[in-house]
């Protein structure tokens, strides 16, 4: 498909030129004031904008705001016939890809033109696998996942949720046990009742038991006011009890009665109050070991057991580590007002070989550090915390990744150095060429032009 480039510029001669050079190679439609470009951009799609800053009636640094505004991911580049350093930032603020200053070199304006399309092409390629990825959340019921082990339990989730048998989620920490319980009760005929969580592990016995049960006014000390118990708030819903081996011993021995009653005394009262509810529990540990030791009662597990679903840590299913990274990195995007990422290949490679002892809540942490700290279209090695990136030697990177080899002849080796250094800049200026060019004292066109001979668009940005 020919890419579509729309060139906004009042000077006659310079569009006209502009036109000729670029529709050997893309649909091109050319326009002389912002109003008449809005109004095209508005009846149909441009992969790039080539404008003008200088334009009748209506700047294009306006323009720009107003475009970006209801089309945030068109790429646009500011044409400007001032070295106006004021003017190119606030370009770039306002979300211009880039800016180039008239008179420009139409050689190395084809060079950007192609790699900005090449970036906008890419960036459409990560949201249609971001718009794969949410259909396979949707089609799994928010179980996002691509691996064998995860499809098949997927499939005992759905006979599990059509029945009104208690279910015992098993699984490290991280691996999304409270999803799987969100997502039983979201396709269980218990649907439009409420679900109510608690962890019985973050709460000290007494508070639980009263948490649970309720009590009545003056049942103990405190106890200014009736307190209504999950049990009875639960009536027809879905109650999840996770890190349920933490729960005393004792209050092993009332929830048992719960659940086989289906009736409950709240703490100081002195009538039984009848609940209908589904109880899903879940737990990091061992219960049949905490059965041999005492800590766990025996008759609760088989209660507890009626169903049982067990969450393969991430590490065991690879398949989808890069698939739940990318719909994070779009979830942390959008909350950070970030365009849209993918990830460079050296961080998917370490991504796809780190342990991931914490699962898929660490990788969750992980991405949205790198979204934070990442800059340009792509999240890099470097963006990623510490200790993902030094879990293996190999997969770390740094400038030192350019000066392994950095040839034989002096000729080879100046020129990997020249490399080195524009790279290590370009990383402390946060990609910015214009400050880049400025620390290495060189022209930004001279930059550019050492960008290209060197491929280095690719390596910052890959």
């Amino acid at each position: 498909m020919i890419e579509k480039i729309l060139i906004v510029e009042d000077e006659l001669n310079l569009r006209k030129l502009l036109s000729l050079l670029l529709q050997k190679y893309y649909h091109v439609i050319a326009v002389d004031n912002g109003e008449d470009a809005i109004a095209l951009i508005q009846q149909q799609s441009f992969d790039l904008i080539l404008l003008d800053n200088r334009l009748p009636q209506m700047t294009g640094l306006e323009m720009l705001k107003i475009v970006k505004h209801s089309y945030p991911d068109l790429f646009i580049i500011l044409m400007t016939a001032y070295a106006d350093v004021e003017t190119a930032v606030e370009a770039l603020q306002s979300g211009a890809f880039d800016y180039v200053v008239k008179p420009f070199d139409l050689n190395q304006l084809k060079i950007l033109i192609k790699r900005t399309l090449a970036l906008s092409r890419a960036k459409k390629q990560n949201v249609n696998q971001l718009q794969y990825n949410q259909s396979i959340f949707y089609k799994n019921g928010g179980i996002i996942t691509n691996s064998p082990n995860m499809m098949e339990l997927c499939r005992n989730i759905a006979k599990v949720s059509q029945t009104k048998s208690t279910v015992l989620i098993t699984g490290e920490s991280g691996t999304g046990k409270e999803l799987v319980a969100k997502t039983i009760h979201a396709h269980s005929i218990r649907s439009n009742k409420p679900f109510i969580k608690i962890n019985c592990g973050a709460l000290p016995e007494t508070l639980l038991e009263s948490t649970l049960f309720g009590h009545e006014r003056g049942a103990f000390t405190g106890a200014y006011q009736r307190q209504i118990g999950l049990f009875e708030r639960v009536h027809q819903g879905t109650l999840f009890l996770d890190e349920v081996s933490e729960m005393s011993v004792n209050l092993q021995v009332k929830l048992l009665r719960v659940i086989q009653e289906k009736e409950f005394e709240p703490i100081g009262a002195n009538k039984l109050i009848k609940t209908d509810f589904r109880l899903i529990a879940a737990t990091n540990r061992n219960l049949q070991d905490m059965i041999k030791t005492g800590e766990f009662r025996q008759d609760l597990f088989y209660r507890l057991n009626v169903m049982s679903l067990n969450l393969p840590p991430l590490r065991e299913r690879k398949q989808d580590i890069m698939l739940l990274a990318r719909y994070f990195a779009q979830q942390f995007c959008a909350e950070n007002n970030k365009e849209l990422l993918d990830f460079a290949v050296k961080s998917a490679d370490i991504l796809n070989h780190y342990h991931w002892p914490g699962n898929v809540r660490e990788l969750s942490n992980t991405i949205e550090y790198a979204v934070i700290m990442s800059h340009g279209l792509y999240i890099d090695p470097q963006d990623l915390p510490l200790h993902v990136q030094n879990q293996s030697q190999d997969t770390s990177i740094g400038v030192n990744d350019y000066t392994q080899d950095m040839g034989v002849t002096l000729k080879e080796k100046l020129k990997n150095y020249e490399k080195v250094l524009i790279v290590d800049e370009l990383r402390k200026n946060q990609g910015h060429r214009e400050n880049t060019a400025k620390a290495l004292g060189v022209s930004r066109r001279t930059l550019l032009y050492k960008m290209q001979e060197h491929g280095i668009i690719e390596t910052i940005l890959k």
